[in-house]
């Protein structure tokens, strides 16, 4: 534990990350002091109580967080009653569990929704809070698709709330070190970022009609989504890739972490144009319905460009580790991943590294660890105006914006010019895949 809250005091570095990422989106800490008292308690609701809810728990017991864990919510019976004994190990209280994220959003005495529901009720869920006047914590993706991308952030600003998205190497020391050092010419220009993601998931049931699960509100967990009868094994994490109702692919489940910090470190926002290859590959019979590789490229002005290779179902170690982002520069390059940087000189000598004390977890499924916690900590000083966002939804959002291009791009078969000042697409076909079908009577409104 001295470990840990070492790394966490360093991760925060008084609001300075924000400092170092040159983003133009951080707003002023001042501006949240309306929102709540600077030593004030906040009252969390969870929603979405799956494989990520673990990382959730040191931000809550915490101390220093200040923090009251009100409800734990989710639409599946056994996950609310894992999570509560999960949680009661550590609280010397009893959060309250409800299977109905609208009637929590109801509740006037909650001050932050931590939003870690499946990515198609990312956005609508926290709309759903921001209208509430609640302060929003949304993992990743924080949008199922281009136009709520555009409406989360318009919610944001509209309500004048506080969003983070669970992008959380954005507080980690290591990278916001190298970073800064990037910024700073330590290689010379950058030019060139190539993002991975090296995995070797198995092979995926194909879906067969059946009842759904006991304790399973079916119905509710669709949400905004266009309703369909349940099929066996859709609701406990393979609805990534049972088609585009629900997920965003792998591109959208990690490319979301390793494109931004190739964005933040090349400075870029909107991309000039986008172009993918990508193709299912292996298991070619299974329940499988997107592509398990692909290889995205961004070109940027200034002549930069970012790449993101993203490989499923291969764990063939390409880059030296499961998943990174290796930035190059006239004068050298950089390796960074979630628990170290090196540094290297054009010639390929190694002359900076920095091996973080972080235990973040890299490709196993849920992940959390030292460097959410630090994230957390961020997005609740912020609300009381101690810091500034490490990752403002509105520069979030522009790395978020990538991961759609890239899916978009897949599912027209052709890349695509973008404005780099709105991020909106140069192309008919593509354009049909701005927004989504929405269930009737869930229609997004802000």
């Amino acid at each position: 534990m001295t470990t840990r809250r070492n790394f966490i005091s360093k991760s925060i570095l008084g609001g300075a990350a924000v400092a170092v990422s040159g983003s133009a989106m951080a707003m002023p800490a001042k501006s949240y002091r309306k929102i709540i008292g600077a030593n004030d308690k906040l009252n969390v609701a969870i929603a979405g109580l799956g494989r990520r809810v673990g990382a959730y728990i040191d931000p809550m017991a915490l101390k220093q967080s200040n923090v009251e864990l009100v409800y734990l919510c989710d639409v599946m019976q056994s996950q609310r009653e894992r999570a509560l004994k999960r949680f009661s190990e550590r609280l010397d209280y009893t959060p309250k569990t409800e299977n109905d994220i609208r009637k929590v959003i109801d509740d006037k005495k909650i001050d932050v929704l931590i939003n870690a529901t499946p990515d198609h009720w990312h956005t609508p869920g926290s709309v759903m809070a921001l209208k509430a006047g609640k302060n929003v914590y949304v993992e990743k993706p924080c949008s199922h698709n281009m136009d709520e991308n555009e409406k989360l952030v318009q919610a944001a600003s509209k309500y004048n709330r506080v969003v983070q998205m669970g992008n959380q190497q954005r507080s980690s020391a290591h990278t916001v070190e190298v970073i800064k050092a990037i910024h700073e010419g330590k290689i010379g220009k950058a030019y060139k970022a190539v993002a991975f993601y090296t995995n070797a998931r198995g092979e995926v049931p194909n879906q067969k009609k059946t009842s759904a699960p006991n304790g399973l509100d079916w119905d509710l967990w669709q949400g905004p989504a266009p309703r369909r009868n349940y099929t066996d094994n859709t609701w406990d994490y393979n609805w990534h890739w049972y088609g585009w109702d629900y997920g965003t692919a792998e591109a959208g489940n990690n490319g979301t972490h390793e494109m931004d910090i190739a964005r933040w470190a090349l400075g870029v926002d909107f991309p000039l144009y986008a172009e993918t290859e990508a193709h299912k590959r292996e298991f070619k019979d299974d329940g499988w319905e997107m592509y398990d590789s692909m290889k995205a490229t961004f070109k940027f002005k200034d002549d930069k460009i970012i790449e993101w290779d993203g490989k499923s179902r291969n764990g063939y170690d390409t880059y030296g580790g499961g998943r990174g982002t290796i930035i190059y520069g006239s004068e050298g390059s950089v390796f960074v991943d979630r628990n170290k940087y090196e540094m290297y000189d054009r010639s390929g000598k190694q002359i900076s590294s920095n091996k973080s004390d972080t235990e973040e977890a890299g490709t196993a499924l849920g992940g959390g660890g030292d460097t959410t916690t630090a994230h957390m900590l961020n997005f609740f000083n912020s609300i009381r105006g101690k810091e500034k966002l490490n990752a403002p939804i509105d520069d979030a959002s522009v790395s978020m914006a990538m991961v759609h291009y890239a899916n978009m791009a897949y599912r027209v078969n052709k890349g695509f010019s973008i404005d780099e000042k709105t991020g909106r697409i140069y192309d008919r076909d593509a354009m049909q895949l701005w927004g989504r079908t929405y269930e009737p009577g869930w229609e997004l409104k802000i």
